[in-house]
């Protein structure tokens, strides 16, 4: 990775299979809704045309979702400076700069690869892999990379293992 490459931001987004997942459960949300306000309407003789409404707005928010996620939602953002940790539910500190990162290891959590950055004051973030748009490797390839040009601009050195 050049140094150009490295001051640039780099964002990793949701692998489409996680992305589907999200929209599924969207989908079966919209669903929910729609049966429980078709039982209130039927039950109270309230306008037919509720129903329609909220299938209209359902199916808006569903749309919106679907390109969120597709276009905007990220599990993690690399800067030259240090990077953030978005969509993962116990990955431990969600931001940090890749001065303060003391190492990069490699392991298996869950039954998923992980990436685990453990920072000098002994903290760690855990990225699952597998849930990136991105081969795992090129992943693990990439942090690496930020992380040894962050210790070359800092003029610093240090054991690195991954």
């Amino acid at each position: 990775m050049s140094d150009q490459v490295s001051s640039e931001i780099t964002y990793y987004r949701l692998a489409p299979l996680v992305a589907a997942r999200f929209l599924g459960a969207g989908v079966v949300a919209l669903a929910v809704v729609v049966f429980v306000v078709t039982a209130v309407v039927a039950l109270t003789g309230i306008a037919f045309e509720w129903i329609l409404l909220v299938v209209v707005v359902g199916l808006v928010g569903v749309l919106a979702l679907g390109w969120w996620l597709r276009a905007k939602a990220y599990v993690v953002r690399a800067t030259a400076q240090g990077y953030a940790v978005r969509l993962v539910r116990g990955a431990g500190v969600r931001e940090g700069r890749w001065v303060d990162v003391a190492e990069l290891a490699t392991t298996t959590a869950h039954g998923a690869d992980c990436l685990i950055i453990r920072l000098k004051d002994g903290g760690t973030t855990t990225v699952p892999v597998s849930i990136l748009a991105l081969d795992q490797e090129q992943f693990v390839h990439e942090v690496k990379a930020r992380l040894s040009a962050s210790v070359r601009a800092a003029g610093g050195g240090g054991r690195r293992r991954g």
